[in-house]
Parts: structure tokens; sequence; C-alpha cells
């Protein structure tokens, strides 16, 4: 459960995706009821432009600041952002949707307040989303790393050829993948990219990862569940074209012959708010499932 304690200070702070029509309504609404309910406000640039007055924060360092919660104004990328900034602070996350399909952004808009005020009651329930940590590995070197909460995907670069890559799991080779792309994806981006692969919708309790090819060109080549105690690594075979790493769709880096991806749990996770509703009726909401 999410408690308040109204004795001290209380902090909050808003995270929008740009360009949506309703924010120039919503943030002020939403400022209101936070000084009304006596919580001190911070927001990121793309929030700036509706919250004249009010602290900004760039989002990266959103994390720094002792926050009860974050709102999220937009989709599930907006909310992925932002949950790569704060979970290594703990920092709980609450999605609003504003209009599209939102997997992870759940609450509508016209269940913002009563959300907020289910926080204020302490009768929120937060539930904890596993992350998947990523190495690029150049000649032995740790290259660079990153936390992703939905996936950690390796495919072609600019050239429309196949990919291919070695797979590892524990140190054991698993076959030699020829594909548009590879996901790994934690059980939360089970319903994104790797679902649109044919990969299976894993349930956020699960303690698992997929190993989703995109395009395979054997069909042979199935998605694949394994512990999310495995260590996976895959080493990418280019020749002379690049390959690209991207991480929850939104940040990454090229990569080339011989490279490396090891990917294992976080030692991080994401807290998600939730007052209502539960995995399956997302998903009878959002993939339009037949009700009984």
């Amino acid at each position: 459960m999410v408690s308040s304690n109204s004795s001290s200070a209380k902090a909050a702070a808003i995270v929008s995706k740009p360009g949506k029509p309703e924010l120039a309504t919503v943030v002020p609404q939403l400022l209101r009821w936070f000084r009304d309910h006596k919580y001190q406000v911070v927001v990121d640039e793309e929030t700036k432009p509706h919250a004249p007055g009010v602290e900004v924060v760039r989002r990266e360092d959103l994390g720094s600041r002792p926050l009860e919660f974050v709102v999220v104004l937009g989709g599930d990328g907006t909310l992925l952002s932002a949950t790569r900034a704060v979970a290594k602070a703990g920092i709980p996350v609450l999605g609003v949707n504003l209009g599209s399909l939102g997997f992870l952004t759940e609450v509508p808009l016209d269940q913002l307040y009563p959300t907020l005020q289910g926080i204020e009651d302490s009768c929120c329930n937060v539930e904890t989303r596993c992350m998947v940590h990523c190495e690029a590995v150049r000649k032995d070197k740790v290259v660079s790393s990153y936390e992703a909460l939905n996936d950690i995907v390796v495919g072609k670069g600019t050239i429309s050829r196949l990919n291919s890559c070695d797979v590892y799991v524990d140190g054991e080779f698993v076959s030699e993948y020829k594909a548009d792309s590879l996901i790994i994806s934690t059980p939360t981006g089970s319903t994104a990219y790797s679902l649109s692969a044919g990969g299976p919708i894993v349930m956020p309790t699960v303690n698992a990862f997929v190993v989703t090819p995109v395009a395979a060109h054997s069909l042979t080549h199935r998605p694949l569940v394994v512990p999310d105690t495995s260590s996976i690594e895959l080493v990418v075979n280019t020749g002379e074209d690049e390959a690209y790493l991207s991480v929850d769709g939104q940040v990454g880096m090229p990569m080339y012959d011989g490279d490396r991806v090891r990917c294992r749990k976080s030692e991080h996770h994401v807290k998600l708010l939730r007052v209502q509703g539960t995995f399956f009726d997302v998903l009878r909401t959002k993939l339009k499932w037949g009700q009984r």
C-alpha cells in the first residue's frame, strides 16, 4: 500500500507526452489538486508550457528528488522513459492514459482524481515489475549499460538484410538466430514488441524472460522462455554491416561484428500504482477479448 503523511511535506512530479492537446486543460487542473492536498510539485520540460511558475526538473534527474510518486500523462512510451529515470530511487509511478493503447498507462483520464484520492486514502497498491539490465561489450570492454522495463532489441542497422546473432543462455550455446531483430523481453514487455512478433503473453508475476525472433529465417526458431535468473548473451555477427541495440525502443547504440550484448535481471524494480483491476482486466480491455 502507498501511504501519505499529512504532517510532513509531500512532493510529486508530473511527466507529460509532448503535443497532447489535453495537457492544456489537464495539467492546470492536476496542479490545483496537488495544491489543495498540500503537495510540492515539479514538472519535466514537456509539461513546462502548461505549468507556469512551477519548478522544472529534467526527466532524467527526477530520481534525485524525494518524491512520493510521479504522474505520467501520455502513453506507454512516456511511462517507460519516466520509469527508467526513477526506478533506482524506488519512486512509484502512476500512468494516466491520454488516448493510446496503453498497457502500462492503465488509468483513464476520467479516473485520474478518484485514483489520486485512493492514493491519499492509502487504498492504492504498488505493483512491482522487474527490469532487465543490459551491457554492450566491445573487445572485452563494457562500453555502455542500460536498464529496461520492456525489452532489449538487437536489430538491423540501415541496410535491409537479415541480422545474425549467436545466443547463449548461462554460457551454453543455444543457436544462431538469423532474423530482422532479436528481442529479450521482460514479462511487462511481453505485451509490447514481443507480442507483435508472435511471442507469448507472460503474467507480470512470472519470473522469466522471453527471447523472441522477429521474422526469423528459420521456421523452427520460436520464442524461448527462460528463467529470469539466467544470463543471456547475444554475439552480433554482422560482417561489415551495422546492427543496432535498442532499449525500450527509445535509447540505444550501433553494434558491430563481434560485439556482445549481455542481459540479466536488474537489481532495480519499477513500482506501478494501481487502485483496482487485474492484469487480465487490462488484457480484456486493451486486446478486446470477449466477456463472459
